[in-house]
């Protein structure tokens, strides 16, 4: 049986959702990061990782070169997080690309 989130989970995921969107648009200095936008963030059971979901457009490679700097700025995040939340264990974090808007725009591709 799964379980649904708990008040604490979804308000911690909310709260790190916040807080990255305002390090990607503040802190990092990364060119390849311009106009990635944190549409939110979902806690696992045990809160020992968090899946970012972030929104971009373009073509291929500019999608990939995002996704390759986000892997590179991870563990940067990571510490910026843990001092702005003053959190004793920040969870992993994973990122994972949010394409909800187009697929509601463009359609699902066919299976």
């Amino acid at each position: 049986m799964k379980r649904t989130p708990t008040r604490r989970s979804s308000r911690l995921a909310d709260q790190i959702a916040r807080e990255m969107a305002i390090a990607l648009s503040e802190d990092v200095k990364d060119p390849r990061l311009e106009l990635v936008t944190v549409s939110g963030a979902a806690l696992n059971a045990d809160m020992s990782i968090v899946r970012i979901y972030y929104t971009l457009s373009g073509d291929e490679a500019r999608l990939a070169a995002a996704a390759k700097a986000l892997e590179q700025a991870k563990g940067f995040l990571r510490t910026l997080l843990g001092q702005r939340l003053r959190m004793k264990f920040v969870p992993e974090l994973r990122f994972a690309r949010d394409t909800y808007l187009e697929d509601m725009v463009y359609g699902r591709p066919e299976a």
